[in-house]
């Protein structure tokens, strides 16, 4: 896997995804049509046990593999003959000019009975001509005559261009490994025995390099990997890179190690992946006359070592291990040396990249250098990313001599590390803030963060006591940080479902003075001691938008009209409308919501800060104000890209999916969670990401994708569990109610479902349940059990009567449609379809009318319902809910009309590739397959047999009309994104 090859590989196994079906794929083609392709990967990166996998995973022949050994490769030929010995072949390799001929003879006489699969690792250390002679048969693998049947994959480091022999052809290039695959590694290698937090310190530090990773875990003793003990600093030493890297950097030319040197101080200084050539030389250029202390002149870069690429000016190492191996590897005075070069060459000697290089010349504390660099990484006008500024603060508190100073510089060091999503490093910076004595702000700011951190990424219940903590440190006459604390503790206690822990936090120390509603706060202590019900809201049945135009001044509407420019508003007014109207939320008094909730909204219109466009967004969902929210969400998601912030991408992503979700737009909802879910899990939020795994449950539950359903709800609930996040665990259960119902198992849904809806101890999120009682109501009416649901459509209705859910209307007659008698109830459908049609989403509006056409069907106004159901079917159709759309046509058929239209509430195919001619085992088979499992692992996920799995999968080729797995994957891919098109 190095430039020599590393012994004992690592032992990866490919988990199903798309790299394993790229590979699975590959294989195939190998198989069935041959082909040579090349397999490129940084040091440590697993071609290696990319060629094991592949050969243990060809079965179709024979395998040749071979791996190359340096001390073998001296004479002429020598490869091609250690080629030969692995094939057993007896025959001489001439030395005439004629072994290119010789090895097509022997190729093609193996491969006369079956595929071949010849498999060379490290084809670089084989001999010159033994190099050139397999280069031009792989070239011709695929014209000469008899060897169409050949496979051949050689591997070549990634760090150093392709040499000219395989320059023409196929290159696979291994990229690194993801988190969850690193994981996956990670605790096969210590059977799981590793602490969940050095885990995660072990995976960020190896950067998706499997070689590394195992060096890291076995550079620790049990001790340090459950936790126990303190993990070494640096984890990943100069040593460890070395030996991963191969000794790739060591025996270079004097200059060109002090161009890689330098090449890796100024990646370290940026955080970049690349480092801008014309400072490399002129830096380059100093290092060599020794001279540091005066400015080099302008030159052109040294001649560039074979392990840079230069692409526009810029030179980036091939392989970033071999870069970090180069730094660490270095005495301390060379890099010293380098970085005092770097910071006389930079243009601007007073930004945080030329003040970081002069701070890792310093031998000790410098207090001036290190409020120099305070300065810098803190002007709002630099344009300086967090990830920078993080660097900067980090350095500047490890310069600085005074404790209680430093507390504060790496307590902001964490705060910007959070920012770039990095929570790791951003609890590790507050343990090292905290280890020192600070004044009470400093220690409320640290605890501030703390709950930021645990409420994207761990218990929300310890978020919160976090949050609480720091309101009160933070207590004093600026309410600024005591009010995002009180609010932080606010959101935690939403996300575990607990409404009076919700209460608690918003009165804690609350600034009562600016209320006006005297009644409102005697009803917030009277709230916290007693249950809150729904009937509060009854009170007054002023609903947000009303309350929200009555009390709003004269001039154009908020919400409807442009919005004149409004002066700048200070950030305490706008977190206090923001407390007050979710406290009055809280208490179903949407009439005292309306106007401070409006006010935050209408705040964030003109705003560019991604907090404040999130709290927007947040207002606007508690308002019923879905336009609002995706325009604030959409704002947030541009603003926090822009600024490089990205732990708050995923928030916005996840009030977008909200908001489209509420809106009906669940294809919508479904791409901004799909790109949330990659956000969250890039910056270490998984308690975001199970939201996002929420919203994902609930768009296939619409598509009729059980497969996904059951995958994303089951990832929501892990993390939920864990967490106690009972808002994502609802609608994860949600979401699975809804597929039973899909698939016309109204039983199970209602089981399901009324726990989580019912009065009782059992009920699910207090302000989310509501929105789960239409499918409730549903399933229990067609179970035959309506007694069991009308309770629950009284607390609906007061639901409805609020103006906070824009589909609830509709529903609540949907509702009331199917609990009533045969007299009333056509009437109550054709009010609700009226009244779907002052909102948008087609889903809900055809699931009234499928019903409608049910129930007209069942009372032999055949013509009536064919309509209806012709109308659902459509409806069903235009959303992509395929599922649904096939009860719509079953109804029709019963009706005796035939379902028309392009897909006719099945999954469309060319000729008798239809998905749908599958057994449920038959697909769920070749759904697993798809995604790049084997026979094996199909069987062991499914508990049957290998071969009950091969009986399956030959009837599947059969009945679509496939040939291979290739085929199969395609199409499975083709009814996805076809069951996902509008």
């Amino acid at each position: 896997m190095t430039g020599q090859t590393t012994r004992g590989s690592a032992p990866l196994r490919y988990r199903a995804g798309p790299r394993r079906q790229a590979f699975a794929a590959l294989l195939d083609g190998l198989r069935t049509d041959g082909g040579a392709h090349v397999v490129t990967g940084e040091p440590g990166g697993g071609r290696t046990a990319f060629l094991e996998f592949a050969a243990r995973a060809f079965r179709a022949g024979p395998v040749w593999h071979v791996r190359a050994e340096p001390a073998c490769s001296p004479q002429p030929h020598s490869g091609l003959r250690t080629l030969l010995r692995a094939a057993r072949h007896a025959g001489r390799v001439p030395g005439d000019g004629t072994a290119e001929e010789v090895l097509l003879d022997i190729l093609r006489a193996a491969s006369a009975r079956s595929p071949l699969l010849v498999c060379v690792d490290d084809v670089h250390l084989w001999d010159t001509a033994s190099r050139t002679a397999l280069g031009r048969v792989a070239a011709r693998v695929h014209a000469a005559d008899g060897v169409h049947r050949v496979g051949l994959l050689v591997t070549v480091p990634g760090h150093r261009p392709v040499e000219r022999e395989w320059a023409t052809l196929p290159v696979l290039e291994l990229t690194p490994l993801t988190p969850g695959d690193a994981a996956g590694l990670l605790h096969d290698l210590t059977d799981g025995a590793v602490d969940p937090v050095v885990r995660e310190e072990l995976v960020t530090e190896a950067q998706g390099n499997p070689a590394l990773l195992l060096a890291l875990a076995h550079r620790l003793s049990p001790a340090q990997l459950r936790g126990d003990h303190a993990l070494p600093r640096p984890l990943a030493d100069a040593g460890t890179l070395t030996v991963v890297a191969g000794g790739c950097p060591i025996g270079q030319r004097p200059d060109r190690a002090d161009l890689l040197l330098v090449v890796a101080a100024a990646m370290r200084a940026t955080g970049e992946r690349d480092a801008e050539a014309a400072l490399v030389g002129r830096a380059t250029n100093g290092l060599g006359g020794r001279d540091g202390d005066v400015p080099p002149e302008p030159s052109e870069p040294p001649q560039a070592s074979e392990l840079l690429a230069v692409p526009g000016g810029r030179l980036r190492f091939r392989s970033p291990l071999v870069g970090r191996a180069v730094y660490a590897g270095a005495p301390s005075e060379r890099r010293r040396a380098a970085h005092r070069s770097l910071a006389a060459a930079h243009p601007a000697p007073h930004g945080v990249p030329a003040l970081l290089h002069r701070s890792w010349t310093a031998p000790g504390p410098d207090a001036v250098l290190a409020a120099e660099l305070e300065a810098a990484a803190t002007d709002s006008t630099s344009g300086t990313p967090p990830a920078l500024r993080r660097t900067a603060q980090v350095r500047a508190a490890e310069l600085t001599p005074d404790d209680a100073l430093r507390a504060r510089r790496y307590t902001a060091a964490a705060e910007q590390a959070l920012l770039a999503g990095y929570p790791p490093e951003a609890l590790r910076l507050l343990d090292a803030a905290g280890n020192r004595p600070a004044p009470a702000p400093v220690r409320g700011r640290a605890e501030l963060l703390r709950g930021r951190v645990l409420l994207a990424d761990g218990p929300v219940d310890d978020a919160r006591e976090s949050f609480l903590l720091a309101a009160g440190l933070l207590a004093g006459p600026g309410p600024v940080q005591d009010d995002t604390a009180v609010l932080g503790a606010a959101d935690a206690a939403w996300a575990a479902g607990d409404r009076q822990g919700c209460l608690r936090a918003l009165t804690h120390d609350a600034h009562d003075a600016h209320d006006a509603h005297d009644t409102h706060g005697a009803s917030v202590q009277a709230a916290v001691a007693g249950e809150f019900d729904l009937r509060a809201a009854g009170a007054n049945p002023t609903g947000p938008q009303e309350a929200a135009e009555r009390e709003a001044p004269v001039g154009p509407s908020v919400h409807r009209g442009a919005t004149p420019a409004q002066p700048s508003v200070p950030p305490p007014a706008l977190l206090r409308d923001h407390r007050d109207g979710m406290r009055a939320v809280l208490l179903g008094r949407f009439d005292l919501a309306a106007a401070p909730l409006t006010r935050v909204v209408d705040r964030g219109r003109p705003a560019t800060e991604p907090e404040r466009l999130l709290r927007s967004a947040a207002a606007a969902l508690m308002l019923g104000d879905v336009g609002a929210a995706r325009r604030a969400g959409a704002r947030a998601l541009a603003s926090a890209r822009t600024l490089g912030t990205a732990a708050l991408e995923p928030r916005a992503l996840e009030y977008l999916a909200y908001a489209e979700l509420r809106a009906g737009r669940h294809q919508l909802a479904r791409t901004h969670a799909e790109e949330g879910l990659r956000a969250a899990r890039r910056a270490g939020q998984r308690n975001t990401a199970a939201h996002h795994h929420a919203v994902l449950a609930l768009a296939a539950s619409i598509e009729g994708a059980r497969a996904r359903v059951t995958e994303h709800a089951t990832a929501a609930l892990t993390t939920a569990r864990r967490h106690g996040l009972a808002q994502a665990a609802l609608l994860a259960q949600w979401a699975a109610a809804r597929a039973d119902l899909g698939e016309g198992r109204p039983e199970e849904a209602a089981d399901r479902l009324g726990p989580l809806v019912r009065p009782g101890a059992r009920r699910g999120h207090f302000a989310v349940w509501m929105l789960a009682v239409p499918c409730f109501v549903e399933a229990a009416a067609l179970a035959g059990r309506p007694e069991d649901a009308r309770a629950v459509v009284e607390d609906f209705a007061l639901w409805a009567g609020c103006g906070a859910d824009p589909q609830a209307p509709a529903q609540l007659l949907r509702c009331r449609a199917l609990l009533a008698a045969p007299e009333a109830a056509d009437e109550l459908y054709l009010r609700a379809l009226d009244r779907h049609d002052e909102t948008s989403g087609d889903f809900e509006r055809a699931r009234t009318e499928l019903l409608h056409g049910k129930w007209l069907r069942r009372r032999r106004r055949l013509r009536e319902a064919r309509a209806r159901l012709g109308e659902a079917l459509v409806d069903f159709e235009r959303c992509g809910a395929q599922l649904w759309a096939r009860q719509a046509a079953a109804e029709l058929r019963a009706g005796g009309a035939a379902p028309s239209g392009p897909g006719a509430g099945v999954a469309r195919r060319h000729g008798a590739r239809d998905l749908s001619l599958l057994t449920p085992q038959q697909l769920r088979i070749a759904r697993c397959v798809a995604e790049g499992a084997t026979n094996r692992e199909v069987a062991l996920s499914l508990s049957v047999s290998t071969r009950t799995v091969d009986y399956h999968l030959r009837n599947v080729f059969a009945t679509l009309g496939v040939r291979s797995r290739v085929e199969l994957v395609r199409l499975v891919e083709q009814e996805e994104k076809t069951g996902a098109q509008l």
